[in-house]
């Protein structure tokens, strides 16, 4: 994933799409990007490499396995 120059290494938050898979069934979460903050703590850059169908995007902090 691209990012800003200025921007930490590590995203603070990974963007999702999540798709419902029907009644009865967990949801299926598609990593579609992530977020990460601006230097001054005001604000964030969101780099998405694809767009939700419905709209909808989950940003979650990363866990370990997310991150590599």
């Amino acid at each position: 994933m691209s990012k800003s120059s200025n921007s930490p290494t590590r995203p603070s938050y990974i963007a999702f799409s999540v798709v419902s898979q029907g009644e009865g069934k967990d949801p299926y979460w598609c990593r579609i990007g992530a977020v990460w903050p601006h230097a001054d703590r005001e604000g964030f850059d969101v780099v998405l490499n694809a767009l939700p169908i419905d709209g909808r995007v989950v940003c979650r902090r990363p866990k370990d396995r997310e991150e590599a």
